[in-house]
C-alpha cells in the first residue's frame, strides 16, 4: 500500500509504503512509485498522524456491557482516530486476579483496535497472579472512590508501588484525598455541588503524597486524569508522568448549568481560570500526554439528582478531532498533538514500535483533512453511550484510520475493519 503526498505532523510531505503489518519506507513527496496491483491512498494538503494511543479507557466488560461493550468502545475508538486503548480494572469482577485479568481478555478479543489491561488493586488483589499476566500497567490505582467503589488506604497503596517495582511495571494513580473533600457542599443540589465537594486541594495534596511515595520506594507512577494545574506541577517536579482529559481541557464549572448531572466526574471540572492554566501546561510541554478516561454512563443513568448520577464522561470517539480543531485553527501544533496523543504514551509506556510516522513501526495510522470540520453529534458516534458532553463541538474527523496495515475504519462509507486487536503487551 502507497500513500501519496501525506504532510506529516511537522509540515513535512511524504510518500508513506505500508508493507504488511508495519511502515516498510517513508520518503519525499514523489520519489516512491506504485507497484503493480499496488493500493495507492491520495494524501496531498491531507495530515498523516500516528494513531492515538489512549492509556485510559473504560469499556466497561465485564460486567457492564448495557454502558459499553469492547466492540462498540473499539469502533468509537477506531472512528476518532484511536488505534491502542488500555483499558483500567474497575469492573465487574475488578481487574485483581488472573482469573479477572483473563477473563477481560476474553471480552477483549472482540476489540477492532488495540488494547492493553491493567491490573487493579484492593484489599482482595493478587499481585503474584497479575504479574504472571501481561499487565500494561498497574492502574488506575484509586486513593478516593470512584466509580467501582475500588479506593485504598496509604499502607496498601505503598505495598502496591513495592511490587511494581519489583516488576518494574508503571504506576497510574487517580489522585484524591477524600479527607480533604468540602462535606458542606452535600447541602447542595446543584450540578456544581460535585465540583464545591470533590476540592482541587484533595487533588493537590493526593498528588503530592503520591509522588513523595513513589520517590522514597523509586517506583514510577503516572498521575491519571489531572485536572489542576497545581497536581501538574507536582507531577513534573517530582519526575513521575501526567495526563490530562479532554473534558478537564475545554470543560469548567461554567459549563455545568447546561450540562447539569451529565457534568459530573472524578475528579470534577474545575473553575474556567484553572482550565486555562491546564492547557497552558498542556500546550507549553508540562502535561504528557491526552487520555480519555472515557468512562460511559447510559443518559438515563445519568438522569437524576447530582448526588445520585454515577461519575463519568464518554471521550474516545471525540478526543482526537477536537484537538485537531486546535491544531487547524493554531492554539496547539500538529506536532504537540501528535506527540501528546502517540509519541509520548509511546514512550513512558514502552511500545517501541509505536506513536511516529517511522519506517519499522507498526502502520497505526491516520489521515485527517484539516479542512474538514463537522460539529460533533451524539447520534453520529459508534459508542454504546448515547450522548456527549462536547454536543455540537467542532471536530475534525478522520477520513481513515489504519491498524498494522489494514483499514480499522473508512469514513465515507462509515465502514469497519474485523475484530483484529491484539494486547500490545503480547505481540513481538
Amino acid at each position: 500500500m502507497l500513500i501519496e503526498d501525506a504532510t506529516l505532523a511537522d509540515g513535512r510531505r511524504r510518500d508513506v509504503r505500508v508493507s504488511g503489518e508495519r511502515i516498510d519506507t517513508v520518503a519525499a513527496a514523489g520519489s516512491l512509485d506504485a507497484g503493480a496491483d499496488e493500493r495507492v491512498l491520495g494524501a496531498t494538503g491531507k495530515r498523516l498522524l500516528p494513531g492515538m494511543i489512549d492509556t485510559h479507557v473504560h469499556f466497561r466488560q465485564p460486567g457492564f456491557g448495557h454502558k459499553e461493550t469492547w466492540t462498540t468502545g473499539s469502533k468509537s475508538a477506531a472512528a476518532g482516530g484511536v488505534t491502542t486503548v488500555v483499558d483500567q480494572p474497575n469492573t465487574n469482577p475488578p481487574t485483581v486476579t488472573g482469573a479477572a485479568y483473563d477473563e477481560k481478555v476474553d471480552y477483549a478479543a472482540e476489540s477492532l483496535v488495540d488494547y492493553g489491561i491493567n491490573g487493579g488493586v484492593t484489599p482482595d488483589w493478587n499481585p503474584a497472579e497479575l504479574f504472571e499476566r501481561p499487565l500494561f500497567a498497574l492502574g488506575e490505582v484509586f486513593l478516593a472512590d470512584s466509580t467501582g467503589d475500588m479506593g485504598i488506604d496509604g499502607q496498601l497503596f505503598a505495598e502496591a508501588l513495592d511490587r511494581a517495582t519489583e516488576s518494574d511495571t508503571t504506576v497510574t494513580v487517580h489522585a484524591e484525598d477524600a479527607t480533604l473533600f468540602n462535606e458542606s457542599a452535600r447541602d447542595r443540589t446543584d450540578a456544581d455541588a460535585w465540583s464545591a465537594y470533590r476540592t482541587a486541594r484533595a487533588e493537590e495534596e493526593a498528588v503530592r503524597r503520591a509522588c513523595s511515595l513513589a520517590t522514597d520506594r523509586d517506583a514510577r507512577i503516572h498521575i491519571a486524569h489531572t485536572s489542576t494545574p497545581e497536581g501538574i506541577d507536582i507531577a513534573a517536579e517530582a519526575g513521575m508522568t501526567c495526563e490530562v482529559t479532554p473534558h478537564h481541557l475545554f470543560l469548567s464549572r461554567n459549563d455545568l448549568d447546561e450540562l447539569g448531572t451529565h457534568g459530573r466526574m472524578n475528579p470534577p471540572l474545575r473553575r474556567e481560570r484553572r482550565r486555562q492554566r491546564v492547557y497552558e501546561r498542556v500546550a507549553d510541554g508540562t502535561v504528557d500526554m491526552i487520555a480519555t478516561d472515557h468512562a460511559p454512563h447510559t443518559a438515563a443513568e445519568k438522569d437524576t439528582d447530582i448526588w445520585s448520577a454515577p461519575s463519568g464522561v464518554p471521550g474516545v470517539e471525540t478526543v482526537l478531532p477536537l484537538l485537531l480543531v486546535e491544531a487547524a485553527e493554531g492554539r496547539l501544533s500538529f506536532g504537540r498533538v501528535r506527540d501528546l496523543t502517540a509519541a509520548t504514551p509511546a514512550d513512558v509506556f514502552d511500545l517501541p514500535d509505536r506513536g511516529a510516522v517511522e519506517e519499522g513501526n507498526y502502520a497505526d495510522l491516520v489521515l485527517v483533512d484539516p479542512d474538514e470540520t463537522e460539529q460533533i453529534r451524539a447520534g453520529d458516534l459508534h459508542t454504546n453511550c448515547d450522548w456527549t458532553p462536547f454536543e455540537g463541538w467542532d471536530a475534525i474527523f478522520p477520513e481513515w484510520t489504519m491498524l498494522r496495515g489494514q483499514m480499522a475504519y473508512e469514513r465515507a462509507s462509515d465502514s469497519f475493519g474485523p475484530a483484529r486487536g491484539e494486547n500490545v503487551r503480547s505481540l513481538a
